[in-house]
């Protein structure tokens, strides 16, 4: 009798350390316990720790709470300037409703990544290529914003849409290769023209206060000499006479009264030849002609006869 009831009261121990080990659960820090009683979900979420279910009749599901980095796979389309591009993305979420999250939708990494798929074709239709090179950061705002519209209602939050890529053709690329090569060789060119220009004023201006002093331009020679001398790679022969810069002085300065004087007589010899010379070359006009004379002769005198009157 006794051994009966030892073994019928170990049979409930094990039947009951069973029951405990089945009804025991333990929800991490990071998860949130969603509880469906028969079915039915309860109001009750149960938190972090350890919590009882009833085995057969309440089914425990965990939720993950914490932010997902999920990959966009790599989609194929048409921008609006119809430019054939390859773009990819990356979505960042996390559940706010664990409720929401297991009773409003089957899956929700899978809502959530077909719903990421779908935006982003989207928006690659609508935007320029353009806009996709370099203004990424209002491409990304309005994804988020599409992504995040149906999935607020299944308890998901998204934090963050960023694409990552995106894939040109061949041809595109040597195409834009050759813009920016343009493009870069315009601005070299403005750029040596601005220098030439601003070259040639300086230029003017030392001439300018060059030819005030003559001196300025010997000296001006002298440096460059110097300059190509320094280098001692080459000889160098400047066979100019130092007469000439002299006469070249000389020319330049004010001629003296005395000298005025003595310019005055020749001057006026010069004036007085030019009239000779100048009717010198003048073409010598023939003598006008003489009319012929009359023929010699006895001049015979006509006398009319007086008319008779009446």
């Amino acid at each position: 009798m006794v051994q009966e009831l030892v073994v019928a009261l170990v049979a409930a121990a094990s039947v009951g350390v069973v029951y405990v080990a089945a009804a025991a659960k333990v929800v991490k820090q990071y998860e949130r316990g969603v509880v469906l009683r028969l079915g039915r979900l309860r109001n009750d979420v149960r938190g972090p720790g350890f919590t009882m279910v009833l085995p057969g009749i309440e089914r425990l599901r965990k939720v993950n709470m914490q932010i997902v980095t999920m990959p966009v796979p790599a989609q194929d389309g048409i921008t609006r300037d119809n430019v054939t591009v390859r773009v990819d993305a990356v979505i960042y979420f996390k559940v706010v409703d664990a409720a929401s999250a297991v009773v409003e939708v089957e899956d929700y990494r899978f809502a959530v990544c077909q719903m990421a798929q779908t935006s982003l074709r989207s928006i690659i239709g609508k935007s320029d290529l353009d806009d996709l090179l370099s203004n990424r950061e209002k491409l990304n705002q309005g994804l988020e914003l599409m992504i995040d519209s149906p999935a607020v209602g299944w308890g998901v939050q998204i934090d963050r849409v960023e694409i990552k890529d995106v894939s040109l053709p061949e041809t595109m690329k040597r195409s834009m290769a050759r813009q920016a090569e343009a493009d870069r060789e315009r601005r070299a060119r403005v750029i040596n023209a601005d220098a030439e220009l601003q070259a040639s004023k300086k230029l003017a201006e030392a001439a300018k206060e060059m030819s005030s002093q003559p001196a300025a331009l010997q000296l001006r020679l002298l440096q460059t000499v110097v300059a190509v001398a320094a280098e001692k790679n080459s000889t160098l022969v400047l066979p100019f006479p130092v007469e000439l810069l002299r006469f070249l002085e000389r020319a330049q300065q004010p001629v003296s009264t005395e000298q005025q004087a003595q310019l005055q007589p020749q001057q006026q010899q010069s004036q007085q030849l030019q009239p000779e010379q100048q009717q010198s070359q003048q073409p010598r006009q023939q003598p006008p002609m003489t009319p012929a004379p009359a023929p010699s002769g006895p001049a015979r005198v006509t006398r009319s006869k007086p008319l008779a009157r009446h």
